[in-house]
């Protein structure tokens, strides 16, 4: 059976690494956090409150769909959490050389500010949530690909994620 990467996207406070690791542990599939391979200048760039470019992302993409492959060809099942905003980056990683499929953490955007009011340590400002949310392109019927509500306790948007995408907890199988 083919590789499989699973993308959990969304945009800044969806709840994306949390749900990446639940699911990396409930597959016992390493995860990947996306934010590590950011290039230090977009670091600075996103920490000074202002929006990353597509040229700014490009080399972001490469490299975390360069991770992607790598596992893929050591035969490993990977969880990444991406945000992924728009089809040409989605695009990007489903170059990898494995099975690229997307969990689209989506809600909506007053209970998302809820959630970055409170996190902290993260160096991508709140004030960015407006520029996502307008860069957001929600996964199109030909993705492979689910829609998931942020609402529920992780726990549960795992299980449904699980059910959904025929996955099942620490057998590997994708």
């Amino acid at each position: 059976m083919a590789v499989t990467c699973l993308v959990v996207m969304g945009v800044s406070g969806s709840g994306k690494s949390t749900v990446a690791r639940q699911l990396g542990d409930a597959l016992h599939w390493p995860v990947a956090e996306a934010d590590e391979f950011h290039p230090a200048a977009n670091i600075e760039k996103m920490s000074a409150g202002v929006p990353l470019t597509d040229a700014d992302r490009a080399p972001w993409l490469a490299a975390l769909r360069d991770w992607i492959t790598e596992r893929a060809d050591a035969g490993d099942n990977t969880v990444v959490a991406c945000s992924a905003l728009k089809r040409a980056y989605r695009d990007t990683l489903r170059q990898a050389r494995a099975r690229v499929r997307f969990v689209h953490l989506t809600g909506s955007p007053a209970l998302i500010t809820e959630r970055l009011a409170i996190r902290s340590g993260h160096f991508m400002p709140p004030s960015l949530l407006d520029s996502q949310l307008g860069d957001l392109e929600p996964l199109h019927d030909d993705e492979d690909g689910i829609t998931v509500d942020l609402a529920p306790p992780p726990e549960q948007i795992v299980s449904s994620v699980l059910d959904r995408l025929g996955l099942h907890s620490a057998s590997g199988d994708a």
